[in-house]
């Protein structure tokens, strides 16, 4: 388990600067830089062991509360051109969140096991 974790951690990083790089084009690329950014560090400080369990623990609350936050108030899906755009992107945004809070509580779970 320790090492699928550690490998895990390190895909999830690069898979966060990855997102983070693709946000360019995106109506507020500033806040999911960040996001996806602050993401990547988290992962790569599980990786490291230089991160206690609380860090990705706040981290991952934080994208639920985010993702309630921003859902659309009428989930049309994600494709482009099957609704309405702002509540496609709300969407997207939304399950970006709560990927990166599972993310973050498996994270968690395993720092504080593994401590």
């Amino acid at each position: 388990m320790k090492s699928f974790a550690k490998i895990f951690a390190w895909i999830y990083g690069i898979l966060s600067i990855t997102s983070a790089v693709l946000q360019y084009n995106d109506p507020d690329p500033l806040l999911w830089i960040v996001i996806y950014a602050i993401a990547a560090l988290v992962s790569f400080g599980v990786a490291l062991n230089r991160v206690s369990y609380l860090l990705p623990l706040i981290f991952g609350v934080l994208g639920v509360l985010g993702a309630i936050y921003v859902y659309p108030e009428t989930f049309e899906g994600f494709e482009i051109g099957k609704g309405d755009i702002k509540n496609i992107e709300e969407g997207r945004e939304a399950f970006g969140l709560i990927i990166m809070s599972v993310a973050m509580f498996f994270f968690a779970w395993y720092r504080k096991r593994n401590l």
